[in-house]
This record gives C-alpha cells, sequence and structure tokens, in this order.
C-alpha cells in the first residue's frame, strides 16, 4: 500500500449506555462493543478518506480484536503491523453520557492488549517512507513503554524526511503542567502540527490566551497549532497566519472521535497541499459528520459525504 499517513496507537472497543444520564454504577443497557480508541478513529478515517494508512498496535485473539480488525481491512488500513496477542483481551471502555455533554469512562486499558505496544515494535522499513506520522497523547499515557514506542516512531519518521502531528488528547483536569512537560516534551519538540482544544493548549503552554499559547508552541518548533473548539470550529496559528473557520451545523448524535476525525481531515487537507482555511474548512467538515451517528467510528465519513457537505454549505 502506498503510504501516506501512518499510527502508533490504541485500539480498543466501546460500550456505551443506551439512554443519555444512565450512571455506570447501576444494572441497566448498553449498545456495543463499537470498535474505538483515539488512534484507531484517526487511523480509519484518514483510510475512508483515501490516504494510504498504516498502524502499529495491539488487539487481543478475541472477538472484541477480530471486530477492529475487520473493521480496518474493509476501510482501507494496512493491519499488518498489529500484533494479535494471545494471553492478554482486547481494551475496553464502558461509557455514559450526560445531558450537559460531559462523559464518565471506565477503562480497561494498561494490562490489555493496548498496552503491549513497546519500541521494539517500530519498524524503521514500515515508517520510512510516511508523509505524516500521528500521535496521540491517549497511548502516551497508558504506560511508558507506550509512550517510548511514540517517541522511537518520531524519531524516525522526522530523521527519514516525513513529519510529525500530534494531538495532545488529554483530560485537563487529570494532568498536572509538569506531568504534560514530562510526558509530551520529547514529542512536541519533533511535532510539525499541533491539534489541542483550548484547554489542552492552556496546560500545554500555562497561557490562557489562545493567540499567545500558539505563539509559545510555534517558538518551541511546531509549524502549525489547529486549534479544535468543537461546536465552535477552529483555529489555525503559523508564524505568519491566522484563520478561524466556524463549525458546520448538524444534528449531533455522539460526539466521541470527532476531534480524532478532524485531524484526519486536516491532514488530507495538508497531504494535498490545501491551504490553511481551506484544510480548516475540510477538517470542520469531516469532524462534523463524525457525531451524527453513534458509535466512535461509524460516523467517519468517506469522500462523497465530505463533499456533498461541502458544497451544501458553500
Amino acid at each position: 500500500m502506498n503510504a501516506t499517513v501512518g499510527c502508533v496507537g490504541d485500539l480498543l472497543v466501546e460500550i456505551m449506555r443506551e439512554n443519555i444520564g444512565d450512571p455506570l454504577d447501576r444494572p441497566g443497557t448498553f449498545l456495543g462493543p463499537y470498535p474505538s480508541g483515539a488512534s484507531g478513529i484517526f487511523i480509519d478515517a484518514a483510510a475512508r478518506l483515501g490516504l494510504g494508512a498504516r498502524f502499529v498496535g495491539a488487539v487481543g485473539k478475541d472477538d472484541f480484536g477480530r471486530l477492529i480488525l475487520n473493521r480496518f481491512k474493509a476501510d482501507g488500513v494496512d493491519t499488518s503491523h498489529i500484533k494479535v496477542l494471545e494471553k492478554e483481551t482486547t481494551g475496553v471502555a464502558f461509557v455514559t453520557y450526560f445531558s450537559d455533554g460531559s462523559r464518565k469512562f471506565i477503562y480497561h486499558l494498561a494490562k490489555a492488549a493496548t498496552g503491549c505496544i513497546f519500541p521494539d515494535d517500530i519498524d524503521r522499513a514500515y515508517f520510512s517512507d510516511l508523509r505524516y506520522l500521528h500521535i496521540v497523547g491517549s497511548t502516551m499515557f497508558i504506560n511508558t513503554h507506550s509512550a517510548e514506542a511514540c517517541v522511537k516512531a518520531a524519531h524516525m519518521v522526522k530523521n527519514a524526511g516525513g513529519k510529525i502531528s500530534f494531538d495532545p488528547n488529554f483530560r485537563p483536569e487529570l494532568l498536572s503542567k509538569s506531568e504534560v512537560k514530562e510526558l509530551f516534551n520529547p514529542i512536541l519538540a519533533l511535532a510539525d502540527i499541533v491539534f489541542p482544544t483550548h484547554e489542552e493548549l492552556a496546560v500545554l503552554t500555562g497561557e490562557k490566551n489562545i493567540q499567545k499559547a500558539c505563539d509559545r508552541l510555534l517558538d518551541a518548533g511546531a509549524r502549525m497549532v489547529a486549534v479544535k473548539q468543537g461546536k465552535r470550529g477552529s483555529a489555525v496559528y503559523t508564524a505568519d497566519e491566522h484563520v478561524y473557520v466556524p463549525a458546520f451545523r448538524v444534528d449531533e448524535i455522539d460526539p466521541t472521535g470527532a476531534g480524532d476525525c478532524y485531524c484526519a481531515g486536516f491532514l488530507f487537507g495538508a497531504v494535498h497541499e490545501m491551504g490553511l482555511e481551506e484544510s480548516a474548512r475540510f477538517a470542520n467538515a469531516v469532524g462534523a459528520l463524525a457525531v451524527t451517528r453513534k458509535g466512535p467510528m461509524e460516523g467517519a465519513p468517506i469522500m462523497k459525504e465530505v463533499r456533498a457537505l461541502l458544497t451544501r454549505e458553500s
């Protein structure tokens, strides 16, 4: 497969409450399992848009693992470097949604198959011709060896002439500034494009003002910062340019995965040499469509759907 983007990351299934507001500490009805994991959602969305997509990760030799691999194969993700482990089970997240838009998760990750990513799993030949390697913070804080594998892959791709994109993807209330600095600085030092939320940006830089915070990341070496702002759209900053693009109006069914799909859409624009505003608008469309179906990967659109939304809102 012609390589365009790659990812080292987390793979899991998500099992969600059927009704909004149902707590996880009481018996009730669940929906799923749905293939998930921030990195997995990203790479599947990239493949569905037509980008050559490679992935390093791990699943268990079980039905949940087969569910993920079958989805990837159907959508065009190269699965040749996804390990299928005999002793570990596939990662699982149980989730419930609340009416204010918040979510609560119970995870089985660190000791699951998805936590078994090691530096030795990074194959130089597999990543040597990538245009972009995408790293997601949620993979890095599974455990130490997962973080080390991400950093090793980033150095390999950078040394081979590829570029690095980084989505911090963490809950600011759960990580201190010092923890963020220790964990993410090795990747931030290599990143060409950073995809934070406003809240993540403040923790990463210590600045609440978006412009000043983005300037800090740009001064540290990033070529571009694309700030994901959910229903407000997105803002993109470079050393010479700043654009804001409003969001598309859609009926939201499930917000999980919208940011990951946005990243895939933006890298599609970067690979095809779109301008900042065009890339952000394309990414906003991909992210908007992602929320219109229940299930983390289910809304990841194909190109026909993206073009239809772009045309409708032009």
